[in-house]
């Protein structure tokens, strides 16, 4: 697995970033309290609105190479920029998966088995923690 515990980006979305960390959607919200913070899924740290190139990815765990996203509707409207966004991330060694908020609101205990069940498959070795 590639070295993830950098990822290049441009610091003028830092701003954006904060800003979004403090008015989450609902579905970022639940994922976030209820999976993802405080190591909470197989003691695996998580990043939320993390700038990595020119994006502002949902959440980030650097030790796994893994981007998480919550797609509202507006998604279905970019579908072209979401593939180019998911193809750039993925020349970084990155692995995107995306869940709708549909799916974060009704099925949050399926995804959480989702997710240990992808955790597993990347294996993260203990030297490739950041």
């Amino acid at each position: 697995m590639k070295d993830n515990c950098y990822q290049p980006y441009k610091s003028t979305l830092v701003p954006l970033a904060r800003a979004n960390r403090k008015q989450p959607t609902p579905a970022e919200a639940l994922i976030w309290s209820k999976l993802l913070r405080n190591r909470q899924l197989a003691d695996f740290k998580f990043l939320r609105q993390k700038p990595i190139d020119g994006y502002i990815v949902d959440f980030y765990c650097s030790a796994l190479g893994l981007v998480i996203e919550i797609d509202g509707s507006s998604h279905a409207n970019q579908i072209e920029y979401d593939y180019e966004r998911t193809r750039i991330l993925n020349a970084y060694g990155l692995q995107v998966i995306r869940y709708t908020n549909k799916q974060v609101l009704s099925q949050l205990p399926e995804l959480r088995l989702h997710l240990l069940e992808l955790i597993q498959s990347r294996q993260a070795g203990p030297g490739s923690l950041c």
